[in-house]
């Protein structure tokens, strides 16, 4: 059986050389063997690691990439993930607008009130309009047009006014 091993670190290895990001793929192979995985992907600090076992193919390895750290929120604001989302009541299809030519109910930067509609969420050949519940400015999309979205599921980050 070929694996398909996949690894993203600071710089290629070298014969002898045997630092922390080898000593964890071989660990990560170990657990795959171990437990019957199939696919294993790990991100830590400057390591991306997607290791995934293939059928009769040859092995196939990225080349090395290193992980850019993440970006520094803005000080005046809270970042978005300790903003408030608005979730999907339903499974469904969402969609940003009541028709394909029409124009979505929010765009980033929009100020709604707790009655605006944010969108509709199509299920059982019924759409559902979702209102906001809360006022405040949209502060991020998570979801693209025309896909499903699950219950409980974050749709839109907003900032409460």
């Amino acid at each position: 059986m070929a694996e398909d091993k996949s690894a993203k670190s600071q710089g290629p290895a070298t014969p002898g050389s045997e630092g922390p990001a080898l000593e964890t793929i071989r660990k990560l192979v170990a657990l795959m063997e171990e437990h019957g995985l199939v696919e294993v992907e790990v991100e830590q600090e400057n390591l991306a690691v997607r290791l995934r076992k293939g059928g009769a193919e040859a092995p196939v390895v990225q080349a090395a990439v290193p992980v850019a750290p993440a970006a520094p929120a803005r000080a005046a604001a809270p970042p978005a993930a300790s903003l408030p989302t608005i979730n999907s009541p339903m499974v469904g299809t969402f969609y940003a607008s009541s028709s394909p030519e029409a124009d979505p109910y929010v765009k980033v930067g929009d100020h709604v009130t707790d009655e605006s509609v944010v969108c509709v969420i199509e299920a059982m050949k019924v759409f559902n309009e979702i209102r906001s519940e809360m006022s405040g400015t949209i502060e991020k999309i998570l979801v693209k047009n025309a896909t499903p979205v699950e219950f409980g599921q974050p749709l839109f980050v907003i900032r409460p006014d």
